[in-house]
């Protein structure tokens, strides 16, 4: 059974789990700086000062990204055992030094050793912490909640790199990791340390907010919860991994090479950088509306939604061109990206409980987070073999069309979980 945090105030009479979905909110947010869009800004001048290509330093961030991933089962566990409260404390501090040691990488060594620490404690560790937070605390609306999580996490978000952008021309890149390893330290680990409140039942409440006996009588992460063994053994469990690790892989491929993806339809790299704004409406929208979804509406038809979005931006992105075709473009791999997020964060927990959430999940970020480096290698050995960015968008479109074919013939209405099988 997960430890729970006995230094968290006691016997609310307001349900906290609203201002938990914040915190975890903002902690989810400030994890821009280990992703690829907060990274990016900071590429050509990493070239340029440390002399090296780009295709070394992409190979640095590849085997960064690809090392941080293997630890996220673990580091899984590790918040099950712990709670999200001591896990985000330290893993904020973690992240913070990590971001200040990247001010200081020499060469590919130093580089790949500081890629290797965002990725895992930015984009890895503390997007699974503020995940699994939000899941401890909401049930029969818990879709609806990861929805808001999702988006209003990924809105914020957009804004690291134009942060980062400030202060590297204000001052230098090097300048911009202290900046945001200072950022990380004086928001993230007070909102672990004297915010956050990892169950709610070490408060004497439960999920969605009644308030119940004292604190000796709330109840835990329900019994017949799965573990993470039980979980791999479903088939539900697998098609939910191949449709995030689908959109992981194929979503950061497309906004990876976009500039010059766009560029192949005659659009200057200005205007294919605008092209993220209609992202960000598509993922705020499929956010929210496939959150309350899957309180509501079962996987074998939710999974197959997203990944008909992320088939339908592949099909575009073949035939994008300059006017509505553009938007398009970008508003379907938007709904893409919003869709899967709520659909994966929701029916993991929908299925197989809380008490080992953290276990499952890591394993399911660690899945994603090894596709999402591989995505952008796969998409220029496309174009290599196939001599441009449209037909190679065009041929993985079959990825995903298969994964939706398969959450349809395979997924089933429910059995026992602890028998392996799986709801909607």
């Amino acid at each position: 059974m997960p430890a729970t945090d006995t230094a968290a105030p006691t016997r609310p009479t307001k349900f906290l789990g609203w201002r938990m979905l914040a915190f975890a909110t903002v902690t989810a947010a400030l994890t821009g700086p280990g992703q690829t869009i907060g990274v990016s800004v900071f590429i050509d001048h990493i070239i340029s000062d440390l002399g090296l290509t780009r295709s070394e330093v992409s190979t640095a961030y590849l085997i960064g990204t690809m090392l941080g991933a293997l630890t996220l089962p673990t580091v899984g566990r590790w918040i099950d055992r712990v709670g999200v409260r001591p896990a985000i404390t330290a893993i904020g501090a973690g992240f913070a030094a990590a971001l200040v040691a990247m001010s200081g990488v020499a060469n590919f060594v130093t580089l790949a050793a500081g890629f290797t620490f965002i990725r895992l404690l930015g984009q890895g560790s503390l997007s699974l912490a503020s995940t699994v937070t939000v899941t401890h605390w909401f049930d029969r609306r818990r879709g609806f909640a990861l929805g808001l999580f999702a988006t209003i996490s990924g809105a914020l978000m957009a804004l690291t790199p134009v942060f980062l952008n400030l202060v590297i021309n204000a001052y230098s890149w090097r300048t911009a990791w202290i900046v945001a390893g200072v950022a990380i330290l004086v928001i993230v680990v007070p909102i672990g340390r004297w915010g956050l409140i990892s169950y709610p039942a070490d408060v004497g409440q439960v999920p969605d907010g009644a308030v119940t006996v004292g604190v000796e009588g709330a109840p835990k992460p329900r019994p017949d919860s799965a573990t993470r063994a039980e979980a791999l053994r479903t088939v539900g469990f697998w098609i939910l991994l191949a449709g995030s690790a689908s959109n992981a892989m194929l979503a950061t491929a497309l906004n990876f090479h976009q500039i010059s993806l766009l560029g192949e339809a005659g659009m200057s790299s200005a205007e294919a950088a605008l092209m993220f704004l209609p992202q960000v409406v598509g993922g705020s929208v499929a956010g929210i509306a496939m959150g309350s979804l899957t309180d509501r509406v079962s996987a074998r038809w939710l999974i197959p939604v997203t990944m008909i979005f992320l088939a339908g931006a592949l099909g575009l992105a073949s035939i994008v061109s300059r006017g509505w075709l553009v938007v398009a473009y970008a508003i379907c791999l938007g709904l893409a990206n919003g869709s899967g997020r709520a659909v994966g964060a929701a029916f993991l927990p929908k299925w197989f409980g809380v008490a080992h959430i953290g276990s499952i999940q890591g394993f399911m970020t660690f899945a994603g987070v090894a596709a999402s480096a591989l995505g952008p290698v796969a998409f220029s050995l496309g174009r290599e073999r196939f001599g441009d960015f449209g037909t190679t968008s065009l041929i993985y479109a079959a990825i995903p069309l298969t994964v939706a074919a398969a959450a349809v013939v395979l997924i089933n209405r429910p059995g026992r979980r602890r028998q392996g099988r799986t709801d909607h």
